[in-house]
């Protein structure tokens, strides 16, 4: 378990549309924090985060004045095997007793193309904080067709070494 990649799929929000930019929550119903674990060479374990909050702002007219806020509740982690979740919430990875929480927030956003950017910002795992990139993708943006809140969708996606987190077991 060397890598983690951490992949926001399908991060669909809901809006209040402003005029120059537009300010977003995430919608837990529609949204998956998910991450894969590369288990020592021998398969591609996948989990995911329950429990979040963030926002984000998106100004079309000037991408690079967007950004993006997460807070990720350590304890909402789940592997799928009530034994693994454990383990991986003690001091050997998460230590959720200590760090409750972790966090992304962008420093950067450089659009790659018209519907492409490259999100730089500080992750913060187990206290340590280093930048990161985000590959995000805008899905569409635009009033759901049974009402009228306007919603945004994106998918990111990062990889990541534990190790430089302090994640040294194993």
């Amino acid at each position: 378990m060397r890598r983690f990649m951490i992949a926001c799929a399908l991060l669909f929000c809901t809006a209040f549309p402003a005029r120059a930019a537009e300010v977003y929550t995430l919608d837990k119903p529609h949204t998956q924090i998910l991450f894969t674990i590369d288990h020592l060479g021998f398969s591609q374990s996948t989990g995911k985060f329950l429990d979040y909050s963030g926002s984000f702002t998106l100004d079309r007219l000037n991408p690079e004045n967007s950004s993006v806020n997460v807070t990720i509740n350590t304890d909402s982690l789940d592997l799928g095997d009530q034994v693994w979740n454990e383990h991986m919430k003690k001091a050997d990875f998460f230590n959720v007793a200590a760090f409750p929480v972790m966090t992304f927030r962008s420093t950067a956003v450089a659009p790659t193309g018209s519907d492409t950017a490259d999100v730089t910002g500080d992750l913060t795992i187990l206290g340590v904080t280093r930048p990161v990139v985000l590959k995000v993708r805008h899905n569409k943006s635009g009033p759901l067709p049974f009402g009228e809140k306007f919603i945004a969708g994106f998918n990111a996606e990062t990889t990541i070494r534990r190790s430089d987190f302090g994640m040294d077991y194993g």
